[in-house]
């Protein structure tokens, strides 16, 4: 959404949440679709795996696809199309998010509600912000504070909380205000009903991913499980969620990855080092991206200017003046010159 595009976009260090899309960033990671997004003189269109352009760039932006649609813009007003770029649900929209458990958050005059895929409301726009839907509830703003909502747009956890992530694996992060502070807040965790399973007493916390999450009492940072018990002792100064069995981890101004037991599998090394996907992590080395497997070994050496993760087996990637996408072996499936 126009507004959930700055929201929930915290520091690196903070709750980590799936409303964190955009027009030109929301994906859908686990769903194979085939289609892949290009932008071509400034109009935005898809491939498929062998580089085949299969809807010409005509779009002035357009989401990745998920369940089967991809929102798009159309002058000015946002709509969804098929895979076959046939449009499905016409243009009518001030701002939409991609589909998530048969529904999307779309804009309508300010305020946000749900559609279904045959663009009906199944949620009238009341809200002044609202996320996907994860686990069956969707994470929504009113004024200053957030709430949880079901499919059929009741509150099963009134909007109360300061900050807030969506549900994963049962439960959601939230955070309150500390007692006389309006800027510092207190993180734990809830489960559907709105009980904290984990009580507020983390200085900072993410979402749970493969039954750990992050957390940090002061400024550093461990993991804990859904007992809320440290299973790796707080000492890092950053850590984000477990990918594929591993964790990034920052210690100085150096990035690793650790496995569950804590021990680290690639020591601290890269400036940046992403989270894997598909086996894959993206580093960067001397302002320059390539990507590593989960030995800390180059598949691809670092050459990029820039570089997202892997998708189905494509990663999209910048050099120079060429940019498109690349195979798992570093070959160009899809380029063109700026």
């Amino acid at each position: 959404m126009k507004t959930q595009h700055l929201i929930l976009f915290f520091l690196l260090a903070t709750v980590a949440s799936s409303c964190n899309s955009g027009s030109n960033t929301k994906s859908t990671i686990a769903e194979k679709t085939d289609r892949f997004r290009v932008e071509r003189n400034r109009k935005y269109g898809f491939i498929n795996h062998q580089g085949e352009v299969v809807i010409n760039p005509q779009y002035d932006i357009a989401f990745w696809f998920a369940e089967g649609l991809a929102a798009v813009e159309i002058g000015g007003q946002y709509g969804y199309i098929d895979k076959k770029g046939k449009i499905v649900i016409n243009p009518q929209f001030d701002d939409a998010d991609s589909f998530s458990e048969g529904l999307a958050a779309v804009e309508v005059g300010g305020k946000i509600g749900y559609i279904d895929k045959k663009g009906t409301f199944v949620i009238n726009p009341q809200f002044d912000d609202a996320c996907s839907f994860s686990e069956g509830y969707a994470l929504v703003r009113i004024e200053h504070k957030w709430g949880f909502v079901d499919k059929k747009g009741h509150f099963s956890i009134p909007p109360q909380y300061s900050i807030a992530g969506d549900f994963s694996e049962g439960l959601a992060c939230v955070g309150i205000n500390k007692e006389h502070s309006y800027t510092e807040k207190k993180y734990g965790y809830i489960d559907k009903k709105g009980n904290y399973v984990i009580g507020p007493i983390f200085d900072n916390a993410r979402r749970f991913s493969e039954g750990l999450a992050s957390v940090a009492v002061g400024k550093k940072f461990g993991f804990i499980d859904k007992k809320g018990q440290f299973v790796i002792n707080p000492q890092f100064d950053f850590a984000r969620d477990f990918s594929d069995g591993l964790a990034f981890v920052m210690i100085g101004n150096k990035v690793g990855c650790i496995d569950k037991k804590g021990q680290f599998a690639i020591e601290p090394q890269f400036g940046f080092l992403g989270d894997f996907f598909e086996g894959l992590a993206i580093v960067e080395v001397d302002n320059k991206y390539g990507f590593i497997d989960k030995k800390g070994q180059f598949v691809i050496n670092p050459q990029f200017d820039h570089a997202d993760r892997f998708k189905e087996g494509l990663a999209k990637v910048r050099l120079g003046s060429k940019n498109g996408y690349i195979d798992k072996k570093g070959n160009w499936v899809w380029c063109q010159e700026e």
